[in-house]
């Protein structure tokens, strides 16, 4: 029975460590926004909840237009600075704050922990994965600059709230390692501190970083639209990112953009359930909050009964609760697949989506329930969501044709191969997606005809690390491939006439298969 909090997890306790670690970029009651090489103490900070229990954290310090525009006006003359530091001076500053992010990697972690209410294990391989992949870089980046130069000016990343050290501090860096300076929009709904944080370490050893707040529609006539900008780097939903690709089309601008798409795992004359069964739990990580997560499984009708006894039993393992309750304080950090939401909202929208689902015809096949052993006596938990699994979610529901972005899996099933396509590809693109089938030949004749970038063969598929290549297919993704080599050439300037590997309105780079 979970009864307090691990031993110096709280956020008051985060909050103070972040105080001393960095004093210039936190004051006692808000973090700070960072532009013209300096901790400014402007914008309005928000009033902010943690997931994990509703408690009060700190909130972004939201900038008006106004400042955005002076602070993307200041990169630019950082970018024009940095850009003539010499490759070795940059891999020297790049590698001291990797290993200023690694000395305080407890604390970044802890505080994704109470930000966007990752588990321990999870939080920590978010840091990890940022250190571990930008070292790689930092190790091989000689060649990849070669024959080229960076950006006219500085790159502006705008991402969503769930990868902030493994998605963007990651590409921050690697983008001022290729020679440019780098703006980041703090996520909305959470990360502001954990950012915060991995910017001030970064400042210190020189990285020509601006990180601001604000509301996306209020600041992109800067991070998007300003002459300044060199590149735009943007990470979350197709709504959001339709918009940005439509400004950045109609001015020429370099643009990398990955967008969601409804990632989709195929069964089909498939017989080793055994493999299936111990991958299901590994699905669920982070509560399928990430964009390479599966919630729709197009399932052989005549397989449906073998893919039920595999699946039922792996999703009732599934470990939900607080990520730092524990039974005594020295306790080590529980073990978990997932804890809450991003926040309370989501977790309504989601669950009202499930009710109406079903009240138009999705049949429910599982239902989790709450373990009160693992979350603190009355706490808030209106951020928790619990596994639901439902066949056939109408047509007229958003969880049949877009991604839930939470716990909630959905069942197609097919009869045909050309209906197990057609299911594969309901979202017009995806970044991912899987096919178990026992025969070599099925996958390889099918495969092609599956519009997601990265294809498993009954294995999932992920961004993937260091010379992995990440992109989309179809509507999923707009502008230059990422992951490998294909970050930095798509953060430098090549030859006259390049044309980076991508998907684009007149072309479209081969996918990446398994």
């Amino acid at each position: 029975m979970a009864t307090t909090l691990k031993a110096g997890t709280s956020w008051d306790d985060a909050w103070r460590r972040c105080l001393a670690v960095a004093p210039e970029a936190f004051r006692d009651d808000r973090a700070l926004n960072l532009w013209n090489s300096t901790w400014q103490d402007d914008g309005r900070a928000l009033p902010a909840a943690t997931p994990v229990d509703g408690s009060p954290i700190a909130g972004p310090p939201r900038l008006d237009a106004a400042a955005a525009h002076r602070a993307v006006r200041a990169s630019l003359d950082q970018h024009r600075a940095w850009c003539h530091i010499a490759l070795p001076e940059r891999r020297a500053r790049v590698a001291a704050t990797l290993d200023a992010l690694a000395e305080h990697r407890e604390l970044l972690a802890l505080l994704l922990v109470w930000e966007i209410g990752k588990p321990w294990r999870l939080a920590t391989a978010d840091v990890d994965r940022a250190i571990d992949g930008v070292r790689w870089y930092v190790d091989h980046v000689e060649e990849m600059v070669e024959g080229r130069v960076p950006l006219a000016g500085p790159v502006s990343n705008i991402a969503s709230w769930n990868y902030p050290m493994s998605v963007l501090v990651h590409a921050m860096l690697v983008q001022a390692l290729a020679g440019n300076a780098v703006i980041a929009k703090t996520p909305t709904d959470g990360g502001v501190s954990c950012l915060t944080l991995a910017c001030a370490l970064a400042a210190r050893e020189g990285i020509p970083v601006t990180l601001v707040s604000g509301s996306g529609g209020e600041l992109s006539g800067a991070l998007v639209r300003a002459p300044e900008i060199g590149c735009v780097s943007f990470v979350g939903g197709r709504d959001t990112g339709a918009a940005v690709a439509t400004a950045v089309a109609d001015l020429g601008k370099r643009h990398v953009l990955e967008q969601e798409g409804l990632n989709t795992w195929g069964i089909w004359n498939f017989s080793d359930w055994g493999k299936l069964t111990a991958t299901i739990p590994k699905l669920f990580d982070y509560g399928k909050q990430r964009c390479t997560a599966y919630p729709r499984f197009v399932v052989q009708r005549e397989a449906f009964d073998a893919f039920l006894n595999a699946y039922l039993p792996a999703v009732q393992t599934l470990r939900i609760g607080h990520p730092l309750a524990v039974e005594n304080a020295e306790d080590p950090y529980p073990e978990l697949d997932f804890g809450p939401l991003i926040n309370a909202a989501k977790a309504k929208e989601l669950t009202d989506q499930v009710s109406e689902a079903i009240s138009r015809g999705a049949v429910p096949l599982h239902r989790s329930a709450p373990d009160p052993a693992r979350f603190l006596d009355g706490q808030d938990t209106s951020a928790y969501v619990h596994p639901v699994t439902l066949l056939d979610p109408p047509a007229s529901s958003p969880l049949h044709h877009a991604e839930p972005f939470g716990p909630v899996d959905t069942i197609v099933l097919v009869d045909t191969e050309a209906e197990l396509l057609a299911a594969m590809n309901a979202s017009n693109g995806a970044l991912v997606a899987t096919l178990s089938t026992d025969d070599e030949g099925t996958f390889n004749r099918l495969a092609p005809q599956i519009r997601a970038f990265k294809i498993g063969e009954g294995k999932p598929r992920s961004r993937g690390d260091r010379e992995e290549l990440f992109g989309g297919f179809g509507a999923s993704w707009s502008g230059a491939f990422v992951g490998g080599e294909l970050l930095v050439r798509a953060v430098t300037q090549g030859p006259a006439g390049e044309r980076l590997p991508g998907n684009f309105p007149d072309y479209y780079t081969t996918t990446q298969r398994a």
